[in-house]
């Protein structure tokens, strides 16, 4: 079998555009992955489209060869645009290798530890506050108060979800807002990234909101990405400590500074949803960095991240999936989360565009929180290409 074609294909979703690769092969085996071109991202498809060059011609079943020839090429520029665009044709390749052998990604790899995944409620309430006019209003309704996020809490608990993650929301005289001053410099405290007392009480008001609405059995997260430096982290580690948090989430690319923070805490910390590769985890894991390893399938490759999870494994460190992407993303996550001993927990985005369903060919089936892994060939799931062309992007 031999690749004959790769070609990038876009389409409207709302907020964002979403992205996927379709590798076609001689034998008519179609393999689809997904990517992401945003913000951090600039130039991602044309980088997917020179590495792609390589590939017309090669086997996409030898996954092997395949994720070799993808480090040789990026050895000088590891991680970052290079590693999402490897991860994009190697994920592609897997597709196509499960297709033609007739199995579910999940059992190359060795074969399912389990079909069934918790999902947690990914974005809760950010969405709302950033994207709310893409979003369905029956469904999602808007975040204007603290009451607000009590019926958010309520909506989750009643959909069946027992987990949620949230981000720095701060009601404000003007309205909600996100505070994301480690991503944008348009917010408050860039660049300093410093916390101030308003502000450590607007998150305790937040999450004893959600706590009050999703019940005392939740687990409740919160992601504070790059958007405090480890100080301001403490301060607000102290300030959660009581309300039962199950874990604080943060960004830090210093290793040390990160134990030092997981150290100052009865707080599990999770991290690391922006390093590549084993080069990548191993210091952390060697400091003692987190409590949860978070990996992502879409920006890694299957081939690294099922290397990062096992290298996690033998420092007793569970793994949980980052997803804050479309549903294909979704299913990749949950065919490595399917083959984990060390399996934490699953990232959903529940607030979506109405139309993202449409881009595809079987739907998601999460049923009281819990989603079923496929087993059909391949990742489960395919492009609906004629879904795509009538949502161009904006």
């Amino acid at each position: 079998m031999k690749i004959i074609s790769i070609t990038d294909l876009h389409a409207d979703g709302g907020w964002r555009v979403v992205s996927f690769l379709k590798i076609v092969t001689d034998e008519g085996l179609i393999g689809w992955s997904e990517f992401s071109e945003a913000r951090a991202t600039p130039g991602l498809t044309h980088v997917i489209r020179q590495l792609s060059t390589h590939f017309v011609g090669q086997d996409p079943c030898n996954t092997t060869q395949v994720h070799e020839l993808l480090r040789t090429i990026t050895r000088l520029t590891p991680g970052g645009l290079s590693a999402q665009a490897c991860a994009a044709v190697e994920n592609a390749c897997l597709d196509i290798r499960g297709k033609s052998l007739s199995l579910p990604v999940h059992a190359l790899l060795g074969g399912a530890m389990r079909l069934d995944l918790p999902m947690y409620w990914s974005h809760c309430g950010t969405a709302r506050v950033r994207h709310g006019k893409f979003l369905a209003p029956e469904f999602a309704q808007p975040l204007r108060s603290l009451d607000d996020v009590v019926a958010l809490g309520q909506q989750v608990r009643a959909m069946g979800y027992k987990a949620l993650k949230t981000n720095v929301i701060l009601f404000e005289e003007g309205g909600p807002r996100v505070h994301s001053p480690g991503l944008f410099q348009t917010h408050t405290h860039w660049p300093d990234r410093l916390v101030d007392g308003s502000m450590l009480g607007a998150v305790v008001d937040h999450i004893s909101a959600l706590r009050q609405g999703a019940g005392l059995d939740a687990s409740i997260m919160i992601d504070l990405n790059f958007n405090f430096r480890p100080a301001s982290t403490r301060a607000l580690c102290r300030k959660l400590e009581p309300l039962g948090m199950e874990w604080v989430e943060l960004d830090l690319h210093d290793p040390n500074e990160l134990a030092a923070i997981r150290n100052s805490t009865s707080i599990p910390i999770a991290s690391l949803e922006t390093v590549y590769s084993m080069a990548g985890l191993r210091p952390y894991l060697e400091a003692r960095s987190v409590d949860f390893a978070i990996i992502d399938v879409q920006w890694n490759g299957m081939v690294n991240a099922v290397k990062m999870a096992t290298l996690a494994d033998s420092y007793e460190v569970n793994v949980a999936a980052h997803n804050y992407h479309g549903y294909l993303s979704t299913l990749m996550g949950a065919h490595l989360c399917a083959v984990l001993p060390n399996f934490k927990a699953m990232e959903f985005v529940v607030d979506e565009v109405p139309w993202m369903q449409d881009f595809f060919t079987h739907p998601l089936e999460i049923h009281q929180g819990v989603m079923r892994v496929p087993t059909r060939a391949g990742w489960g799931m395919d492009v609906n290409e004629e879904a795509l062309q009538a949502h161009p992007p904006r």
